[in-house]
Order: C-alpha cells, then sequence, then structure tokens
C-alpha cells in the first residue's frame, strides 16, 4: 500500500497500522465538517484506485439525515461504498454540505467514472465501513474521524 508523506499542520488522513489482517484503518482530518467528511471519502477513494487514473466523467448526488453525528459519518461512507457495488464506480472528487437543525443534514456531491480495469488502477475492493474504533471528534485545530473499512 501507497504511504502518504503528510504535513502534521495541514494533514487530511492518514492510515494506521496493524489493525487487523482484513481490516485498514485511517484517520481524516478537517477544519469543518464539511472537510472532515469529504477527507474520510477521499481516503476511501484512495484505497480503492489509484486516484491518477480515475476521471471525473460521472456525477453523483445524495442527501442524507441523521441525528448523531458519527451515524452520519458512517452512512456517509457506506453509501459511497453502496454506490461502488450497486453503480459500478470509482470516485475521484467529493463535496460536502452539513447543516444542523434538529437533525443533522448532508447533501453530497461526488464525480467519479465506471469502474474498468483496463484504464483504471484498483486497488482493494472495501466491503463495508465498520464500528471497530469508529468515532468523530472535534479537537482544538477542527475535527477527527477514525475509520476501518473491512477489505
Amino acid at each position: 500500500m501507497r504511504k502518504m508523506n503528510i504535513n502534521n499542520d495541514n494533514k487530511k488522513y492518514k492510515f494506521l497500522e496493524d489493525v487487523a489482517i482484513a481490516d485498514i484503518a485511517y484517520e481524516a482530518y478537517g477544519r469543518d465538517l464539511n472537510e472532515v467528511f469529504e477527507n474520510a471519502a477521499f481516503a476511501i477513494f484512495e484505497l480503492s484506485a489509484d486516484l491518477d487514473t480515475v476521471e471525473a466523467k460521472q456525477k453523483v448526488e445524495f442527501e442524507l439525515e441523521n441525528e448523531k453525528l458519527d451515524n452520519l459519518l458512517y452512512d456517509f461512507l457506506s453509501e459511497i461504498l453502496f454506490l461502488k457495488d450497486s453503480k459500478y464506480m470509482v470516485f475521484k472528487n467529493v463535496k460536502v454540505e452539513i447543516k444542523k437543525d434538529e437533525k443533522y443534514k448532508l447533501k453530497s456531491i461526488l464525480r467519479g467514472d465506471t469502474i474498468n480495469p483496463q484504464k483504471q488502477q484498483l486497488e482493494n475492493d472495501i466491503k463495508a465501513v465498520t464500528m471497530h474504533m469508529f468515532e468523530i471528534k472535534k479537537e482544538k485545530s477542527g475535527y477527527k474521524a477514525t475509520v476501518v473499512v473491512d477489505i
């Protein structure tokens, strides 16, 4: 697996080592909720394919809502995996907008392309987001999410 060198002042996400044999764990970071959700999605995108080989030709939009922020993140990442499996797509770009009234409401736009092994360098086939170690929390510099995916 490729490793990212991350500047601690401007980090987006990092992969965690030695969680489990069939799992990959990562932390995603963001100055606000939109950014931490986007970076959590980018980590999934990078785990799925070499992003340099994926074109942003198709757009998929969806909305979600949940009373709990951690459940919203779980639903968001699970929806990305559902779209990968049901629409046979890999993604390259994401835009998220989260608003809070009685519930957290998320609007997302994903851009990617239909899976084509002749054009794309595919990496891990992620099966699911797990609840193991799963959390999102506010820190002094923004937000941090910890995610474990089953491959």
